[in-house]
């Protein structure tokens, strides 16, 4: 036998009124557990995928010179690593600040990334007093790529083959010397006054619009001495056109192994080289970063890489990926104290 009271309870229960307000409680109960769920396994599934596009690899100077020339190989070894395609694009314009602003701009996803110089991230920074970006604050430190070891060279007409040499002819002959750069405040300007500073090395500074003016300066005798990179200076050393005195860093270059260091010639822990690591816009994910950091370690020992360095007198960054951000500040600082030494106003 029916009874009326239940048949009616259950045909309310049942009813599509009744039915959508059970759903909508059920509904409310689950809303505050969907967006955390929904965000962890967003985040998984995008650290999964990554890379699912093209990566721009962003160049602050123009294609032939040694940042463009390593950054290519590189692209070209982490298009195989990444099985995506690997694009380098310049974007040139002072001292490379254009493409660190563009970069730090850029959405934080992994796929846009600054091949950065050490002038763009810790030398910049001392130079300008209004600089439109800031590398501790702006950017994520992705992987450490290459450091450049600086040549001391001179004329050949200068009767000196190493430091104690020119620095007793500079002794001999004071207010005579010159010194060339390919401009103010570039690395190479600022490693002969760290040298200045610590030697007592009498020199006038010559700064000429990019460091082929300057070898031809070298060349020419306009200037007797200067620092520069590898790349360029290198074929003039082993033509005979200018001297190598010294290099700059701690341990000698294997290419030339009986050129002595400039700490091997009485200037103790002398070391001044310039250097290129990947950065990305502050704020990309952390797995995203750490598959770029392995992929780039993996790149660095790829042959099309090695032999980019060697070319260019470059060889690996030595530092490990996790203490790229501190290498970054104590770079920082050490740049900032040789622009102050150098009298160099920032702009």
């Amino acid at each position: 036998m029916k009874n009326p009271k239940t048949d009616d309870a259950a045909s309310a229960a049942t009813s599509p009124g009744r039915r959508r307000l059970l759903r909508r409680a059920a509904g409310a109960m689950l809303l505050p557990a969907l967006p955390m769920a929904a965000g962890i396994s967003g985040a998984a599934r995008a650290a999964e995928r990554f890379p699912a596009r093209p990566i721009r690899m962003v160049v602050g100077f123009p294609p032939g010179q040694t940042s463009d020339v390593i950054a290519r190989a590189y692209a070209a070894a982490l298009q195989e690593i990444l099985k995506t395609p690997v694009i380098v694009d310049n974007k040139a314009g002072a001292n490379g600040i254009v493409a660190a602003q563009f970069v730090k701009g850029a959405e934080p996803d992994g796929y846009t990334l600054l091949f950065g110089t050490s002038g763009q991230m810790v030398i910049n920074p001392a130079l300008y007093a209004h600089l439109s970006y800031d590398t501790a604050k702006d950017f994520a430190p992705v992987a450490p790529i290459a450091r450049g070891r600086l040549f001391l060279v001179v004329n050949n007409d200068l009767p000196v083959h190493g430091l104690g040499d020119l620095l007793a002819y500079a002794k001999a002959h004071p207010g005579t010397l010159r010194f060339g750069s390919g401009g103010i405040g570039i690395t190479s300007h600022l490693a002969m006054e760290m040298l200045k500073s610590a030697t007592g090395l009498d020199a006038f500074h010559v700064p000429y619009k990019g460091s082929p003016a300057a070898l031809n300066g070298l060349i020419g005798g306009d200037v007797q001495i200067l620092f520069d990179s590898g790349g360029s200076l290198l074929p003039l050393v082993n033509a005979g056109k200018v001297r190598a005195i010294a290099v700059s860093t701690l341990d000698r270059y294997p290419a030339i192994p009986d050129l002595k260091t400039v700490a091997e010639q009485g200037v103790p822990d002398f070391q001044v080289y310039a250097w290129n690591a990947v950065l990305a816009p502050r704020g990309t994910p952390a797995p995203v970063v750490n598959t770029l950091a392995a992929a780039f370690t993996q790149a660095g020992h790829r042959g099309v890489v090695t032999q980019s360095l060697a070319a260019a007198a470059h060889d690996l960054l030595p530092v490990e990926p996790g203490a790229l951000n501190r290498f970054i500040q104590t770079e920082t600082l050490r740049w900032r104290q040789a622009v102050d030494a150098a009298g160099i106003k920032p702009e």
